[in-house]
């Protein structure tokens, strides 16, 4: 396995480029050349990029799969794209980009799937492109225009917005993890709202899987973990096998006190923690 690097992404503009896709739907083309994104100290020249979304979200879905399905496979599991689960408000509109599933299928059942993975990943540097097949590095995110990846504000958002989705979905998805997968790092805005989420149990982890996308300080980790970034293949296993080996449950309301109260008094009746914490569960949903 190897984590997301430079020449990744050069893969990906040299495969869309042989599969017909034009320079025009990969590039800005500026009076300077075609570049990846408007490089700092230029004018984007009234240009709006937006036709290479569908091809790099199709290319790290796919990236995603190859490198997760080796750990899928030491975890007696399966690496599906796409998952449809509709227990789980996961429609063929709005499916999970990928998942851990006992079953190699696309349509599963909500018992089957054992964590999901949300990939809001991109082009991260900048890139100079010249006819007829030449491609080279220019520069990292720090000197575009462009905000890639986790670094993009509405990106977070949709992430979020998704992971609450199926969380609110039913008591199906209590058990379920959800990763959301990124090549950037964050930004210092949601350092705090990434470590709530993980504390509050929405999402198990923002995780980049970029080990280095810039030369310069840039956020690696969260105070909390809320956010990490993937440095080398074993960290990346022994953090999903955590998560699937971990008998995880999410619950989330908002009671009184004195209910509360009573909640935790019957559930300490139970005689050992195990039975303690599923007759907590049991009281608190009910």
């Amino acid at each position: 396995m190897i984590l997301w690097n430079n020449n990744t992404e050069i893969q990906f503009f040299t495969e869309a480029l042989k599969s017909f896709a034009t320079p025009e739907q990969l590039f800005y083309h500026l009076t300077g050349g075609y570049f990846a994104y408007v490089p700092k100290g230029l004018d984007a020249e009234g240009q709006t990029l937006q036709s290479r979304n569908s091809l790099i979200g199709q290319f790290t879905e796919k990236w995603c799969r190859d490198l997760f399905y080796p750990i899928a496979e030491k975890l007696k599991l399966h690496a599906v794209n796409g998952v449809v689960c509709e227990k789980l408000g996961l429609s063929k509109q709005s499916s999970a980009d990928l998942g851990f599933c006992t079953t190699n299928e696309i349509n599963q059942k909500a018992e089957n799937i054992k964590l999901l993975f949300e990939i809001k990943m991109s082009v991260v540097s900048n890139y100079l492109f010249t006819k007829p097949n030449k491609i080279r590095l220019v520069g990292d995110y720090t000197q575009h225009k462009g905000n890639p990846s986790l670094l993009r504000s509405d990106s977070m958002l949709k992430a979020i917005g998704k992971s609450i989705n199926i969380r609110v979905s039913g008591i199906e998805s209590t058990k379920i993890p959800i990763i959301v997968l990124g090549n950037s790092p964050i930004t210092n805005g949601y350092m705090k709202k990434v470590d709530f989420l993980k504390q509050s149990g929405v999402v198990q982890g923002f995780w980049s899987l970029n080990p280095s996308p810039t030369n310069v300080e840039h956020i690696k980790i969260s105070p909390k973990l809320g956010f990490q970034t993937m440095e080398n293949e074993k960290q990346l296993f022994e953090q999903c096998k955590s998560l699937i080996e971990n008998d995880m449950n999410y619950f989330s309301t908002m009671i009184s006190k004195s209910t509360l109260g009573s909640i935790i008094k019957i559930a300490s009746q139970e005689k050992d923690d195990l039975a303690k914490a599923e007759k907590f569960l049991t009281l608190i949903r009910s």
